[in-house]
């Protein structure tokens, strides 16, 4: 919710070029509180009253505004502006950033910048989207082994202003490959002795991941082992950058959002939802339904099979949507919980024999379950002649939801794993497929099981 509170008054402040006022105001706040109070400003008007702060405070406060706002920020006219802030950025943070402007405006931007950001820029870009190299940030204090703690100290004092953090400090060589770690902790405490050598105190057994490394698999070491950074190295072992806790949340919210989209049967997004163009919604949204459109076609042409049976007996259409929806809902259940439990490394593809065995025990507990409440819904549902002429009539919909329920749990549980083997991402193809074979599946196994308890001919 976009809070309005200020806007009057800023909006006077600025009318009044109010210098002392509009300068309070940039400081006097949290920048993320700044950022909230400044949402229903005009994009010209965000930047007159950012004119009046630092470049760093600049930064500080653009980082909270939404990233469309950011992206509407930083392609108005204000093109020096624009470009100062995105030097006082992150590393990691101006490059995604670019990353999502028209190509004229970032080729404008980057021309304004310093030699040494826009090389930092281009080389930054270069990694593919998702791995580890795509989110660092090159702003480390970087040592090396051959300093004294005194020295040490000296050295993050002259450059902890372009360090985007110092907990931890990495020791390299002359050819900066990484050596070591001391915690800025450490680093105090052994001012003691101030000519101690930091090849003397360092840590070398470090956790470590390559530039080329996927992004959850280092988010989910650094979640795993607590870390607060992790460094980024490689093939060479020279320091490339680090990840930060910040950066790791970042990756986490991302891949949930990815997960959201494909668990629906859905391409994810590039860009937010009010930022992507209706023809590319659509085509990311349409490749999956007309998948699903098939699936469904088949079940139509296996009910168009049993035409005969159900005119003759009506009263089995009534139960259709109970059954596929029940075989749906338990292997969308299975379906998720394996890919899940997959994509935390709670289990592995090894472990199928155990997945399948706990999957057919759950389905059996399920379906018995709901064949409970199904042989209520017979009994009050199948017509009172067809019960007196043949009492197993009211079974059939109680025990074919205890074997759709089966497959459903089974099916659920087996092709996440089977996508994963040869290379196919779970999340992504599971549900569309597990619904298309359980709507299949639980018209034949109805259609068999009425057939063989009423005891009519196909």
């Amino acid at each position: 919710m976009i809070n309005t509170l200020f806007i009057p008054e800023l909006r006077e402040m600025l009318a009044d070029q109010n210098l002392k006022e509009l300068s309070g105001f940039c400081v006097a706040l949290h920048p993320s509180r700044t950022a909230m109070f400044m949402e229903g400003l005009e994009d010209d008007e965000v930047w007159r009253v950012l004119e009046h702060t630092d470049s760093e405070n600049v930064a500080d406060i653009f980082s909270y505004f939404s990233r469309d706002r950011q992206l509407d920020l930083i392609q108005t006219d204000r093109k020096q502006q624009a470009a100062d802030l995105v030097r006082h950025l992150p590393s990691d943070d101006r490059v995604d950033l670019l990353q999502g402007i028209d190509d004229d405006v970032r080729t404008t931007l980057l021309d304004l910048l310093p030699v040494e950001d826009r090389r930092d820029i281009l080389r930054l870009s270069q990694y593919p989207e998702g791995t580890a190299g795509a989110v660092m940030t090159t702003e480390i204090a970087m040592l090396m082994e051959n300093l004294s703690v005194r020295q040490a100290v000296d050295e993050i004092g002259r450059q902890s202003e372009h360090y985007e953090t110092i907990y931890y400090l990495y020791i390299v060589d002359e050819e900066e490959r990484l050596q070591g770690l001391v915690s800025a902790r450490q680093l105090l405490l052994r001012m003691k002795a101030p000519d101690t050598k930091l090849a003397d105190i360092m840590e070398t057994d470090l956790v470590t991941c390559l530039v080329m490394e996927d992004q959850e698999e280092v988010a989910e070491k650094v979640a795993r082992l607590d870390l607060l950074a992790i460094p980024v190295i490689d093939s060479s072992r020279r320091l490339a950058g680090i990840i930060t806790h910040d950066d790791i949340i970042d990756v986490f919210r991302e891949e949930a959002t990815e997960d959201a989209h494909r668990s629906a049967a859905m391409e994810p997004l590039a860009e937010s939802y009010l930022r992507t163009s209706l023809l590319t919604l659509s085509w990311k949204r349409g490749v999956w339904l007309a998948i699903l459109f098939f699936c469904a076609l088949l079940t139509a042409f296996a009910l168009e099979r049993y035409e005969r049976i159900t005119e003759e007996i009506k009263w089995l259409i009534l139960f259709i949507p109970l059954i596929i929806s029940s075989g749906g809902n338990s292997g969308s259940q299975s379906a998720t919980l394996i890919i899940t439990a997959l994509s935390r490394d709670h289990i592995k593809l090894t472990d199928w024999a155990s997945v399948i065995r706990r999957e057919l025990v759950m389905g059996l507990l399920l379906g018995f379950g709901l064949a409970v409440l199904g042989l209520l819904a017979s009994w009050c549902l199948v017509p009172a002649q067809q019960q007196a002429n043949n009492w197993m009539s009211i079974l059939v919909v109680p025990i074919t939801l205890v074997l759709v329920v089966i497959s459903g749990t089974l099916s659920g549980s087996v092709l996440p794993l089977i996508f994963e083997r040869i290379g196919w991402d779970p999340a992504i193809m599971s549900n569309p497929f597990v619904a298309g074979i359980v709507d299949i599946l639980g018209i034949v196994i109805y259609m068999t099981v009425a057939v063989t308890l009423v005891g009519i001919s196909q």
